[in-house]
């Protein structure tokens, strides 16, 4: 099995446990947009905007047992980089490293201004750029000190993103039902003020777009699985629960707000939640959504460098990152990238504050549909991967293959025309296709300069040591066969051959 890739004079701590993953999965599905954004969505949809949830919540599931399917039985910490590098080529496995690693710096920088900006609330007399560099600090120093910090924080950031949804489920529930002080039982707002769906069924769809980006993260679980003692094991449990976690606190709390208020109240522009509980009569309530708010921040930020710091140390590990990159401190966690990454994060929030409206705007447009390039291809990747998989690996396998990872691409290209065909987000479309076109010069550039390497006999030694130990540790990781080529699809029928007899004697 590979677990991933470890640098020379030391490895990756396993220091994250089971409650640690099933929380990391749970806090990369809640978001800070739920908390602010769904009120967005809600004024575009209407009542009905849970149904755009509950559509966008089964395509997130689907992307999840596609990685469920592939990280199980390949636990390894470049994740759907190295599987995409497996199934496509080298060209997709440096697209996904680099497309995802530059989507969570741009995230990072973005999530310091966004609870720099809570904090000012409460210390209007400090600058922006102050209180956001003291939150990089403190989430660069959490990741530095160990992979278990990382895991423990985001267990109890997780943890109160958790028990507020669930408060408010349970405190919505009593008030629809009439079982509120001075409430009837009362579903009105539902159909009232134009109708369930008042902006027509298109709406229902066109709302993906921007739902999609407030579940972005459960993901991360496949990458952090790899840093555990039992990673086959975590994986398949954070899979499992996505569908589950989905319903409850996406659906259940976006139809509860859509019955609370209506669907074109002014109130749930900013903070739905807030205008909700307020509806409720629940004292402070605006105090208590900002304190829950910067948690489900620093939780995004905490995740973000270490996301990003990880595809940075397995880019590295592949000779596409610079191999500082691979070093790797007492504590076993990989030192350089994590403040790389982070340096790379807090320049984002300096364009914020010197230029947010050119240079910060540029940023985020341009990475504003990366998520959805990467989806697309780990999609594409568990369609050609799957073959390649002995059946006694298959313990987490994607229903109705190849069916539904066929409609999940499809859905996928599908919101991406959606973004086009969008006046508001096709500049974020257009400049996320430069971005991922640099990215792809990027990696025809080294190509060239590795040119034809692997016609040497040094380059076909190096491809002899790295098939046979791809056989002894895992047919995801072939980090010499990429020093050597720069690029290169591997055969299914040789992988599965080299899983189950092992490497040939003889060239085939």
């Amino acid at each position: 099995m590979a677990h991933g890739p470890a640098a020379e004079g030391g490895h990756l701590q396993k220091g994250l446990k089971q409650r640690h993953l099933t929380m990391i999965a749970i806090g990369g599905v809640i978001g800070a947009g739920l908390f602010v954004g769904s009120g967005a969505v809600i004024g575009r949809v209407g009542p009905a905007a849970f149904l755009t949830y509950a559509i966008t919540g089964v395509l997130i599931v689907m992307v999840m047992r596609m990685l469920g399917e592939m990280a199980v039985a390949n636990p390894s910490t470049g994740s759907f980089a190295d599987y995409a590098r497996q199934s496509l080529g080298g060209w997709a496995g440096f697209s996904v490293g680099w497309l995802y690693w530059y989507f969570w710096v741009i995230v990072v920088g973005f999530e310091a201004v966004a609870g720099a900006e809570i904090l000012q609330r409460w210390l209007p007399g400090v600058p922006l750029w102050v209180m956001a560099l003291v939150l990089m600090l403190l989430m660069t120093a959490t990741n530095l000190f160990s992979v278990a910090s990382y895991g423990e924080f985001e267990y109890w950031f997780a943890g109160v993103k958790v028990l507020t949804i669930m408060a408010f489920i349970a405190l919505g529930t009593l008030f629809v039902l009439g079982l509120w002080p001075g409430r009837d039982l009362d579903f009105s707002n539902l159909t009232a003020n134009g109708g369930f769906l008042p902006n027509g069924v298109g709406a229902l769809f066109s709302g993906i777009v921007i739902v999609i980006f407030s579940m972005v993260g459960a993901e991360i679980a496949t990458i952090a699985a790899a840093e555990s003692a039992e990673p086959e094991r975590g994986i398949a449990k954070a899979t499992n629960s996505v569908v589950f976690r989905i319903s409850i606190f996406y659906v259940g709390s976006i139809f509860l707000l859509a019955t609370i208020l209506p669907w074109n109240s002014t109130e749930l522009g900013d903070s739905p939640y807030v205008a909700a509980m307020e509806e409720m009569g629940i004292p402070a309530a605006a105090e208590i959504m900002n304190a829950v708010v910067l948690t489900a921040v620093l939780s995004c930020l905490n995740s973000g460098l270490y996301t990003a710091s990880r595809m940075l140390f397995v880019l590295a590990a592949r000779h596409e990152a610079p191999g500082r990159m691979l070093s790797i401190n007492r504590r076993g966690v990989p030192a350089w990238a994590i403040l790389s990454s982070s340096v790379i994060g807090f320049l984002c929030v300096v364009a914020a504050y010197v230029s947010p409206d050119t240079v910060f705007l540029f940023l985020l447009n341009s990475s504003g549909a990366i998520i959805l390039f990467v989806y697309l291809l780990i999609a594409l990747s568990e369609l050609r991967m799957r073959p390649t998989i002995p059946p006694e690996r298959l313990r987490v396998k994607m229903w109705f293959y190849p069916v539904l990872t066929l409609l999940t691409a499809a859905a996928i290209v599908a919101i991406l025309v959606q973004m086009f065909v969008d006046p508001d987000t096709r500049s974020q479309l257009l400049l996320s296709l430069l971005a991922w076109a640099l990215v792809l010069v990027a990696y025809a550039v080294r190509r060239r300069a590795i040119g034809d390497a692997h016609l040497t006999a040094e380059g076909t030694a190096a491809e002899q040591r790295a098939d046979r130990w791809m056989h002894e540790h895992g047919a995801v990781v072939d980090t010499e066969v990429d020093a050597a080529v720069g690029e290169g699809r591997l055969d299914p029928k040789v992988v599965r051959r080299m899983d189950e007899e092992g490497y040939p004697t003889e060239a085939p």
